[in-house]
């Protein structure tokens, strides 16, 4: 299995964060006590703050795992300290910064035992630019994309949803693991191309796609009718995030070589999934029931592996 590609390039001006320095807590941890920055670095990557763009990091060290200086720490500790946002200080004030980084998922149960994949952009790069590029490359991704399964939704006035295809099946992070996500394609000539693919579990298509992070928080306001008096006004503000589609490859990969992807490969890949997402669903049934016996750990079993068929692939 040759690497696959996953990347992002999330380019504007800081929007506002939530960053702060902390300390690891756990004393049986070779690093306590030891700084590391977490939270979470909004950036608008367009001149009028409509998409803005959430990135997270979970443990960023002063240093790397190398020991050599950490220059996304010493960064991120710069924005803490001294950093400018649009909320606090203005656009023209704000500083600007490029993050390179991928796509991840937050996987975890809800409070109704179900499982949710939300798609995140996770770590990276951070730098620091004096100039801005051009407005339609700040906000871009670039995935090779296992594809399993393309279907069609109707646009839908009263939703305001317009028409567009729904691309599923799985990307890989840095460490080859298997992520399961869903792409939209938008356009009349990408519709038609994902939904002749002819894409499904049993024979995928494995080819590069790229396009845009959008994430846009909207306002709207609706007004009440009183029997007297003024009208209640009430206003609710929702964010849409998607990631879309605007290009492919050319020509797909070939899926089966052993220089590119495996049959094989890909079905071990999707049995990793199932025992991480076991050992997720055993922490979260652990922490709840430590919770309903009053922080009483509850007795650990073992993580299952859910065998996935040869050459029929149903994440």
């Amino acid at each position: 299995m040759r690497k696959p590609q996953n990347t992002e390039r999330i380019e504007g001006r800081i929007y506002q964060h939530d960053l702060a320095v902390k300390q690891v807590q756990n004393k049986d941890s070779a690093n306590f006590g030891k700084d590391f920055i977490n939270g979470n670095l909004e950036i608008a990557t367009d001149e009028e703050g409509l998409n803005v763009i959430k990135v997270h990091f979970t443990y960023v060290t002063e240093t790397t795992s190398k020991g050599t200086k950490n220059n996304t720490y010493t960064n991120l500790k710069k924005i803490i300290e001294e950093g400018k946002t649009w909320v606090a200080d203005g656009k023209d004030n704000a500083m600007k910064v490029r993050v390179n980084t991928a796509l991840a998922l937050n996987d975890f149960y809800n409070n109704n035992d179900e499982l949710v994949s939300a798609k995140t952009n996770e770590g990276g790069f951070v730098t620091f630019i004096n100039e801005l590029g051009e407005e339609k490359e700040r906000n871009t991704f670039s995935v090779d994309m296992v594809i399993t399964n393309v279907e069609h939704k109707d646009a839908d006035d009263e939703k305001n949803i317009e028409e567009h295809s729904v691309v599923r099946g799985a990307i890989f992070n840095f460490r080859n693991a298997l992520l399961p996500v869903d792409f939209k394609v938008k356009s009349a000539d990408g519709m038609k191309y994902f939904e002749d693919l002819g894409a499904t579990n049993a024979e995928p298509v494995y080819t590069k796609v790229w396009g845009k992070i959008v994430s846009e928080t909207s306002t709207t306001t609706q007004e009440v009718e009183s029997a007297f008096g003024e009208a209640a006004v009430r206003t609710y503000k929702s964010t849409n995030k998607e990631w879309v589609i605007t290009g492919t490859a050319k020509v797909p990969y070939d899926f089966g070589d052993e220089n590119v992807l495996t049959a094989e490969e890909l079905t071990k890949a999707s049995q990793d999934r199932q025992t991480y997402l076991a050992e997720v669903k055993q922490r979260a049934d652990e922490y709840k029931a430590s919770r309903a016996a009053g922080n009483i750990p509850a007795p650990a079993t073992q993580a299952t592996t859910t065998a996935t068929k040869t050459a029929e692939f149903t994440f």
